[in-house]
């Protein structure tokens, strides 16, 4: 049984204050509860109810594990309907960036993306691809939002998440920046070459005027229907589509 204090200090988990203080965040499901523990994140603590006492991974060791029950568990859960497991992760206190990583491959770049489910699902996309940096704006919504680690899949232990001013990160790389774009070249036709830096805009405003100076190669999803715009995660997911051609 969970006391006052443990279900008060899960529940305020929840919120990004509170996160950030004590350096922990929520996943939940046994699929993304496996992925984080095979992974190089450290877990504090399993939260489970009866029915997943046989299903829990085999490296628990060092893992503090609770048996809870139903009533406990939608105290502490996010989800409407808890998946029957919870546990909580640290944090990687160390998480710069580090600019080497970014040569010779091709990186993701964040511009304000505000939606957790819209972020969750690049996450998600890019470790499909075989993407493994993402870079965001400071106004970018948090990686360790629950709705963006539910949505990752357990894809947020494979990718690296990490915040900066894009102004300067832009100054700073000496990489191409190709930046999604209403008008620029057709992005089935693009000379990608073997490295680069994708950035993607807000969902309601695009990239930013001061980040679309620093773009060196406009691409465009060619529209055909007449759908004004496209959502954010899935110009990212054609993005990352077509990289994955360059990469083969």
């Amino acid at each position: 049984m969970l006391s006052k204090s443990q279900i008060s200090f899960i529940k305020s988990l929840h919120q990004k204050k509170y996160r950030k203080e004590s350096g922990i965040f929520i996943i939940e499901g046994i699929k993304s509860i496996t992925e984080f523990i095979n992974s190089s994140y450290q877990l504090h603590s399993i939260y489970y109810t009866p029915q997943y006492t046989s299903s829990l991974p085999k490296n628990t060791a060092n893992i503090k594990l609770f048996e809870v029950n139903n009533v406990e568990l939608e105290k502490i859960s996010t989800l409407q309907t808890p998946q029957g497991i919870l546990a909580l992760v640290y944090i990687p206190s160390d998480q710069k960036l580090d600019l080497q990583k970014l040569n010779n491959c091709f990186s993701l770049v964040l511009d304000d993306v505000q939606d957790p489910g819209n972020f969750g699902t690049i996450i998600r996309t890019a470790d499909w691809f075989g993407i493994t940096n993402i870079i965001c704006s400071a106004h970018t919504v948090e990686a360790y939002n629950p709705k963006t680690v539910q949505s990752t899949m357990g894809s947020l232990c494979r990718v690296n998440i990490s915040y900066t001013n894009l102004s300067t990160f832009f100054e700073t790389v000496k990489l191409p920046v190709f930046g999604a774009l209403l008008e620029g070249n057709n992005i089935y036709t693009t000379n990608w070459g073997k490295e680069g830096l994708i950035l993607l805009g807000n969902e309601g405003h695009g990239i930013s005027e001061e980040l679309i100076k620093k773009i060196t190669i406009p691409v465009t999803i060619p529209r055909i229907g007449q759908a004004e715009s496209l959502n954010v995660a899935v110009s990212a997911a054609i993005f990352c589509s077509e990289l994955g051609k360059v990469s083969k």
